[in-house]
C-alpha cells in the first residue's frame, strides 16, 4: 500500500466537484440469506470477511485503502491492498455489502466507496453484533459520504502519526442543551493523553455542497451552544474539548473563517482551529492544524501553523497499545 507521504494530490479525493453524483456500482438483482449461508458453509465468506464486514458497520463508508489501514492498524493479518479488494468482491458478489464511485464533471472518480447492503446487517445480527443500518442510509448524498470518508482520514491519520494519541469516538453525537437538540459530529472525536492530562479534539468536517454555508453556519450555532452551557463532565469532557474544522483546501478554510466572523460565532472558553484532508497526508501532523491571527502591521488576518505538543509524531518502534474505539457512544 502506498503510504500517506508518498501520495501525491493537488486536490483532495474527498473534495466536492462540479455535478459530482454517487453511481451505483454494486451487485444488481435478487441476492437471498440463503445464498450468502452457502457462501459461508463453502468458505467462501470466512472469518476474515467478517472482520471486515464489521468494520465496513463501524465507519458506514470507508475506502478499500482505508480499511486496509484499519486491518492493519488491528492486527488484522491480509497479504497487502489487492487480497482486500478481492474479499470485498465476495462479499459484494453476496449483496453483503455494496458499492458507489463518483462521477462529476472532471471525470470519474478514482475510488469506491464501499457500505453494508441487507444481507450484511442479517449476518451480523445472527453474531449479536449491533448494526443500525438500514436501506436508505445508502442513499445518502455525495456530501455527506465525503464528509464521512474524510473524517476516516483524520482519525487514521491520528491514530498512526501522534505520539499521544488514546482512542476514538467515529461518530458521537452532542447535545445543544438550550434547545434540546442533538447533533453529530461529522468528523469524530479524538482523545490524547500527555502526561497523565487528557485533551479532547472535536473535528468537524465541512464540504462545499450547494448552500453549505448556511448549514454550517447553523450548526456552528448548535455548537455554540453547546459550548456556552457547558459543565465539567458535560459530554464525558473534563474541560471543553478543542474545536477543528476541516475544510478541503486552505482556500475552503479562509471562507470558513471569514463565516464564523460575518457571524458572529463564538464557542464560550474556546477557539476554532482548522485543518485540510491533505494535510493529514503529511509524513507527521506537526504542521497540520493553523489557525488565523491578527496581524496589527498587515491589518488584516494571517493562516498561522498551529504549534502544539499533542501533535509529535509517533516515534518508530511505537505502537498502537490497547486502543479504544468506541463506535456506537452517544455523547451527551
Amino acid at each position: 500500500m502506498v503510504n500517506d507521504g508518498q501520495v501525491k494530490a493537488t486536490k483532495s479525493p474527498f473534495a466536492m466537484r462540479q455535478n459530482e453524483v454517487k453511481v451505483f456500482d454494486g451487485k444488481e438483482g435478487y441476492a437471498s440469506v440463503n445464498q450468502a449461508v452457502f457462501m459461508i458453509d463453502m468458505g467462501y465468506i470466512n472469518e476474515l470477511h467478517f472482520q471486515m464486514l464489521e468494520i465496513i458497520n463501524e465507519f458506514e463508508f470507508i475506502t478499500s485503502r482505508q480499511l486496509y489501514q484499519v486491518m492493519q492498524i488491528r492486527g488484522i493479518e491480509i497479504k497487502d491492498q489487492n487480497k482486500v479488494n478481492d474479499r470485498l468482491e465476495n462479499l459484494i458478489k453476496s449483496k453483503v455489502i455494496t458499492r458507489y464511485f463518483f462521477q462529476s464533471d472532471e471525470g470519474k472518480g478514482i475510488y469506491r466507496i464501499y457500505c453494508l447492503d441487507k444481507i450484511g446487517k442479517y449476518l451480523l445480527n445472527s453474531r449479536s453484533i449491533q448494526c443500525e443500518w438500514v436501506p436508505t442510509d445508502n442513499t445518502k448524498p455525495v456530501f455527506m459520504l465525503k464528509r464521512r470518508l474524510a473524517g476516516n482520514q483524520v482519525l487514521l491519520a491520528y491514530q498512526t502519526k501522534a505520539k499521544y494519541f488514546r482512542n476514538y469516538v467515529i461518530d458521537p453525537v452532542l447535545t445543544a442543551k438550550r434547545q434540546n437538540i442533538r447533533f453529530k459530529v461529522s468528523g469524530g472525536v479524538v482523545t490524547m493523553e500527555k502526561d497523565e492530562r487528557v485533551y479532547d479534539f472535536v473535528f468537524e468536517v465541512v464540504r462545499r455542497n450547494p448552500g453549505w454555508t448556511e448549514k454550517f453556519i447553523e450548526k456552528m450555532r448548535l455548537y455554540a451552544e453547546f459550548y456556552e452551557y457547558f459543565n465539567t463532565k458535560d459530554a464525558g469532557f473534563d474541560v471543553p474539548p478543542q474545536m477543528v474544522i476541516v475544510g478541503e483546501d486552505d482556500t475552503h478554510l479562509v471562507e470558513i473563517f471569514k463565516e464564523i466572523v460575518k457571524n458572529r460565532i463564538v464557542l464560550k472558553d474556546s477557539s476554532v482551529i482548522y485543518t485540510t484532508d491533505l494535510r493529514q497526508l503529511d509524513d507527521t501532523l506537526e504542521n497540520s492544524i493553523i489557525t488565523f491571527n491578527y496581524d496589527e502591521a498587515k491589518g488584516k488576518y494571517v493562516m498561522d501553523v498551529y504549534s502544539s505538543e499533542l501533535l509529535a509524531p509517533k516515534l518508530d518502534g511505537d505502537d498502537f497499545g490497547d486502543i479504544e474505539i468506541d463506535t456506537n457512544a452517544i455523547i451527551e
